[in-house]
């Protein structure tokens, strides 16, 4: 266990929500910490809310709410996945209340890039066709990793809903350069496309700016390593 308790603020993936997190919360409890899951606008218990004008903005607003009104202040930020995306822009305007950020498996921008400049040609067409084929503004869920227990599976899929196409389109601004410190987590069971590498030699080569973890996990460690993930996490927010 970690020193002193901690409050840990999720940025959660796309086509997911606050409810991924579920397995982390009583280890998280059981430790002393505070986890504080959002979800962002149309997805998850949001979905109601879902419309074509959703984007990226959205969900950097969503949870910057959710710092104003939780009056959350020297709190680890975690961003998974597309949730790398939301938390440099939340780690961006709230600078003076994020005190480390955590990247697990996650997209890591910088001013100006969008999360689809981050995908080959042909991933970004297979999403694009599979807009066209539903309601003309969503992307249906990419599928969950192979080596997802099929318990996982039935829940996962249960719970997922198309994502709105303009958050992977839509660039992301930054005031300025980042300089909290900051951490990422690479999850080695990966895919063949392996999308999140690139972020993983980024920061495995820089030292003096990153700390450098992996996991023996596949893209969603806190489905289907919980335990694991939640030892590593102490271990960087110590």
């Amino acid at each position: 266990m970690s020193s002193s308790p901690k409050t840990f603020l999720v940025c959660h993936g796309a086509w997911s929500a606050g409810w991924a997190w579920k397995k982390m919360h009583p280890l998280m409890q059981k430790a002393g910490h505070r986890l504080v899951t959002p979800t962002y606008t149309g997805l998850g218990e949001r979905a109601h809310l879902a419309h074509p004008a959703i984007d990226l903005e959205t969900h950097i607003a969503d949870m910057l709410n959710v710092i104003k009104y939780e009056d959350l202040r020297d709190f680890v930020l975690i961003g998974h996945s597309y949730g790398g995306m939301v938390a440099t822009g939340v780690a961006d305007r709230a600078r003076d209340k994020v005190k480390q950020l955590i990247y697990i498996d996650a997209f890591v921008p910088e001013d100006g890039q969008s999360l689809f400049d981050f995908l080959p040609a042909s991933e970004q067409q297979r999403m694009r066709e599979g807009v066209k084929s539903g309601d003309g503004w969503r992307v249906p869920p990419n599928p969950t990793s192979p080596d997802t227990p099929p318990e996982d599976v039935a829940w996962l899929n249960e719970r997922r809903v198309h994502m709105p196409l303009q958050c992977l389109e839509q660039p992301l601004k930054l005031s300025a350069p980042l300089s909290l410190p900051r951490s990422y987590i690479y999850a080695t069971r990966i895919s063949p496309a392996d999308v999140f590498g690139r972020f993983a030699k980024m920061a495995k080569g820089n030292p003096a700016d990153w700390g450098y973890y992996e996991m023996d996990a596949s893209h969603s460690p806190n489905v289907t390593a919980p335990e694991a993930l939640m030892v590593l996490l102490e271990k960087i927010a110590a």
